[in-house]
């Protein structure tokens, strides 16, 4: 894993993350905290295995830390965040030893993690989106009944 400890530690990564830190420090709804990558993480994992996917848990984590990292261009630049994380992919990963092949598969599932339930069939984009959602706890969730998200979206019952 020490390719996802150089995504973590990485200068830019560090410098987005912490602005994100700061800009959702109040939010009400669901954070894009350490903890939400990680749950995405595990879940994008168990899904890999239980679904035969051939990923590196290596990529696998990278693509969960990256997944939502843009979010603070969506807020200060009005940027689409899988745009802005794709954007950041391209800065970032390089310099912690990913591929071209990796780096180009990372960013395409990060691309198409909001819809990728619409999309082509495609496994990476199915397991980042499918584990996006699933990490969201919303049946213990204290703004529930506020929430945007579509009820069928929400996780009502324990699932994972």
């Amino acid at each position: 894993m020490n390719r996802v400890n150089l995504v973590y530690h990485h200068p830019v990564y560090q410098e987005k993350f912490c602005a994100l830190q700061e800009t959702e420090k109040d939010r009400k709804f669901c954070k894009h905290t350490l903890e939400h990558f990680m749950d995405v993480a595990r879940l994008m994992y168990i899904y890999s295995l239980e679904h035969d996917i051939d990923l590196s848990r290596e990529v696998i984590y990278a693509m969960a830390l990256m997944h939502d990292i843009g979010r603070i261009d969506q807020i200060t630049k009005g940027i689409p965040h899988e745009q802005a994380g794709a954007v950041l992919c391209d800065m970032i990963l390089p310099d912690c030893g990913f591929t071209r092949d990796e780096l180009s598969m990372i960013k395409a599932a990060i691309l198409h993690h909001r819809n990728a339930a619409d999309d082509e069939k495609n496994p990476c984009y199915e397991m980042l989106y499918w584990a996006d959602k699933k990490s969201r706890n919303c049946y213990a969730c204290h703004m529930q009944k506020e929430c945007h998200w579509d009820r069928n979206k929400m996780n009502l019952t324990i699932e994972y």
